[in-house]
């Protein structure tokens, strides 16, 4: 009889990100160790127990990154001081223990990942006040610049996706040996879509013969259809290929253009590996998500949009490594798409290249083992004089009106 573990993964739909990489690590966990592990993946956030405030940022994020991107970008930073953190972690027990103590009841996991910062100190006030400990696993998917949040010493582990995020997590006092640098997971079909570019292209009904650039948007994405104006306009021997990322209002204003250079529109994909391999080059927004997959794919990225906080960390990461640059007008997009095809796309040959080097389409296979290890060892009963310590935790909650026994 197989000795089946159970693995919990939680996420939140504040970016597309946490999803993916939550999903990506549940499909490799499958695909190495099918029926001797059994995965949950949950969002704690759904529980309509979760403060309104919490549940509405997930939809709230997209609005005040698009629509009040300063006062997005001053909430980021002063949050990520290191008092403000402290308290911030302080509220998130108290609003999240309930939920969180359930969650842990109800899965009974071997180990637990989380690929969202909000969850790790309610996780570990929930282990100090009854006395156990469940291995917990952060996998960090913002590429350079990471908020405080991520880092809580009560992870086994914390998998991050760069050098400058180890130094970062190091910095906030986690020791060398929880830190391991794995790529943020993305989804196995970018590993296992291996065709020739021109078979890939025949499928799509792309011309092989054309540098292609594919340009992906989304609600959240501004500055795009500026830039597919100027390069539709240029002459430049390229083909388009153009995802609206469910934007209706994008899709609609790309389905009136006169396009002069071929182009081929999409509105919203489910086969975006495939396009990423069949394409030279991408046109995005500076998400984390997007530039790792960009990586994985070694597709060089030229950058139209930088919403503030993680996004900005993330492209510098880019220009920093050589892998792509950032076109802050369309006339700037103009000036290094015509450097990159020159001399017969020499210096779009080197970013290819430099991306390659970096990328790791295999993150999630890593960090399932990683996961696959920690639930070897399983739950155990410790002393729980940790973090806040229990009585001040038990505490905590008790003037904040949370349920909880002194034998949770």
């Amino acid at each position: 009889m197989i000795n089946q573990k159970r693995i919990l993964i939680l996420y939140a739909d504040a970016g597309l990100g946490h999803r993916t990489a939550a999903f990506a690590i549940a499909d490799a966990l499958d695909e190495a160790y099918g029926e001797a592990c059994q995965v949950d993946v949950v969002n704690p956030l759904d529980d309509k127990r979760a403060p309104l405030m919490l549940r509405d940022s997930q939809s709230d994020h997209d609005w005040m990154v698009r629509d009040v991107p300063e006062l997005y970008k001053l909430g980021y930073q002063a949050s990520d001081a290191t008092v403000t953190s402290t308290l911030m972690e302080s509220g998130l027990i108290v609003l999240l223990f309930e939920v969180m103590r359930d969650i842990v009841r109800r899965y009974q996991p071997d180990t637990i990942i989380t690929t969202y910062p909000l969850y790790q100190a309610p996780l570990d006030a929930v282990f100090t006040i009854g006395r156990f400990y469940i291995p917990l696993i952060t996998v960090v998917t913002d590429l350079a610049t990471v908020h405080r949040l991520w880092f809580n010493d009560a992870v086994s582990r914390c998998l991050v996706p760069t050098p400058q995020v180890r130094d970062l997590a190091l910095d906030a006092g986690l020791s060398p040996g929880k830190v391991d640098i794995t790529g943020i997971p993305v989804p196995l079909e970018l590993v296992k879509e291996t065709r020739p570019v021109e078979a890939i292209r025949a499928e799509l009904g792309w011309r092989p013969d054309l540098t292609t650039l594919l340009a992906v948007g989304g609600r959240r994405v501004t500055g795009l259809y500026q830039a597919l104006h100027v390069v539709n306009h240029s002459g430049m021997p390229v083909q388009l290929a153009v995802v609206a990322g469910g934007d209706d209002v994008l899709y609609d204003q790309l389905q009136q253009t006169q396009w002069h250079a071929p182009a081929r529109l999409y509105n919203f994909v489910h086969n975006m590996p495939t396009l990423m391999h069949a394409a030279d080059l991408i046109l995005c927004k500076a998400g984390g998500l997007i530039i790792t997959e960009s990586l994985a794919c070694g597709l060089p990225m030229l950058l139209v949009d930088v919403n503030p906080g993680a996004e900005m960390g993330n492209a510098d990461y880019v220009v920093q490594t050589g892998t792509g640059e950032f076109g802050q007008d369309p006339v700037a997009v103009l000036e290094i798409l015509s450097h990159w095809l020159e001399h017969g796309g020499q210096l779009l040959a080197e970013r290819a290249a430099n991306a390659r080097a970096l990328g790791r389409p295999r993150a999630a296979y890593t960090v399932a083992d990683y996961a696959w290890t920690a639930a070897q060892h399983g739950p155990y009963r410790k002393a729980g004089q940790r973090f806040l310590g229990r009585s001040r935790l038990l505490d905590l909650l008790r003037r904040n009106k949370v349920p909880v026994k002194e034998d949770s």
